[in-house]
């Protein structure tokens, strides 16, 4: 297909060299097939052989990516009365007493292709993912590829590597004991054609049993090592959950690409980051309900609230320490988590901006091109440029003044594939409990 957008103001996703991304009113962009081939500021040639879709003064900016995912749908959350700590839910035996069946595996689909489509049709197009069902993410990716299913581009971990007693163990993550349970874990996964390696290197809030011990080190120094090791020996990078300093160090000693949350910093851990030359994913959305959200909302109790306070803080430290330092961050929703939607990205624009002090103009940057650059696709997405992936949004405002214009996008182009007036099914009590949030964080 060739298509002429017309009329368009334009956030092409660049900053310029005093920091501001400068709007370009009165463009044109040019697309055939999935690339963008010309954009003409004011004049611009004739459009006989392209479909033209005039704009009416929307606003375009790049599709966002959202680099920290689960494609399962928003973790249930069991609600406390009396604010004491809810029952959990045994989501690991469940998994267990469905493996192998065939009727799971098409239900996994199911909820997958729908959780694609939510995400895509919130105007993220791009996702990776990190931690997953087997081999369902891939599945899925290649999908979407084959344009059997509507989605964002994929990049995909699949299942990850935790231990016993870790993070995610028997549900999202494999549980290995020893290094070479490790070693014979990343040579399993990438079997299934992943795109990275995803470990779960500490605890998280809701694994934690005492206040004070969220993001305790469950891997082993060895262990991280020797799936780092063979993982880059395969060609692959790797992601780490970490939310505490010392898990945080000990998967930038042993060789881990990207930290997944973060904790706060000291120069140990910063210089660290520079020599790895690794880079912070900072997921301000899965603690911030256990800070803001009522006991009775979340299911927390004290431990709960307080641990996922420390988290929550030790994210936004680390992400602002990182960017003070020269020091790449990227943004991610943890979609999959309690409270997290696929369709909520935008969310944590306005998160990033509120906690860690950055301009609107440098949180869309972070999620289109710098989020690119870290995933080492720059050259295909993450600004509207020529030659680049047709991948933008339109939005009916300008996002810089307020990003809940992303909220309902009129348009979106992905791969050069437009979905016209896009649609995500919606969970109205989250959507309730973020936006009572939102009013009380502005």
């Amino acid at each position: 297909m060739k298509y002429a957008f017309l009329n368009a103001n334009l956030l092409d996703g660049n900053l310029d060299e005093t920091g501001n991304m400068p709007l370009k009113k009165n463009t044109a962009i040019f697309v055939t097939d999935d690339k963008i081939t010309d954009i003409y500021i004011g004049n611009h040639p004739d459009t006989a052989d392209y479909q033209v879709i005039d704009l009416c003064g929307k606003y375009v900016l790049p599709g966002l990516i959202n680099l920290h995912a689960h494609f399962v749908p928003a973790m249930p959350v069991r609600k406390s009365k009396s604010g004491k700590e809810a029952k959990k839910l045994d989501l690991a035996a469940l998994k267990q007493k469905l493996a192998g069946s065939k009727l799971a595996d098409q239900i996994i689909g199911i909820v997958l292709k729908g959780v694609a489509r939510d995400t895509v049709c919130s105007g993220v197009t791009t996702v990776r993912t990190v931690g997953g069902l087997y081999d369902a993410d891939a599945k899925m990716r290649d999908k979407i590829k084959d344009g059997k299913v509507t989605g964002p581009r994929m990049l995909v971990a699949n299942t990850a590597i935790s231990v016993p007693g870790g993070h995610m163990a028997g549900l999202l993550a494999t549980e290995a004991t020893c290094s070479a349970d490790a070693v014979r874990d990343v040579r399993e996964i990438a079997k299934t054609n992943p795109n990275l390696i995803k470990l779960m290197v500490t605890g998280g809030v809701l694994d934690a049993t005492e206040t004070g011990e969220p993001g305790a080190l469950k891997m082993a120094p060895e262990i991280v090592k020797s799936a780092c090791d063979e993982a880059h020996a395969l060609g692959y990078r790797v992601a780490a959950h970490t939310e505490s300093a010392t898990g945080v160090k000990t998967a930038l000693q042993n060789g881990v690409d990207t930290i997944e949350h973060g904790a706060k910093p000291d120069e140990e851990m910063l210089n660290l980051f520079k020599e790895r030359n690794a880079a912070d994913i900072c997921t301000l959305s899965p603690a911030l309900p256990y800070v803001f959200m009522d006991p009775s909302e979340t299911g927390l109790g004290e431990i709960g609230r307080n641990n996922g306070t420390i988290v929550f803080n030790g994210i936004v430290e680390c992400a602002k320490a990182c960017l003070q330092n020269g020091i790449p961050v990227g943004l991610g929703s943890d979609t999959g988590c309690p409270f997290i939607t696929p369709y909520d990205m935008w969310r944590e624009l306005v998160y990033f901006v509120k906690f860690c002090g950055v301009t609107p103009a440098f949180a869309l940057h972070t999620a289109t091109k710098v989020n690119a650059e870290i995933l080492g696709i720059g050259n295909e997405v993450g600004t509207i440029e020529v030659g680049k992936s047709a991948d933008f949004i339109v939005a009916d405002g300008n996002p810089l003044e307020d990003f809940e214009y992303i909220r309902n996008l009129s348009t979106i182009c992905v791969q050069g594939k437009l979905i016209r007036k896009p649609k995500v099914k919606k969970i109205k009590h989250i959507d309730k409990a973020l936006d009572d949030v939102m009013i009380k964080i502005r």
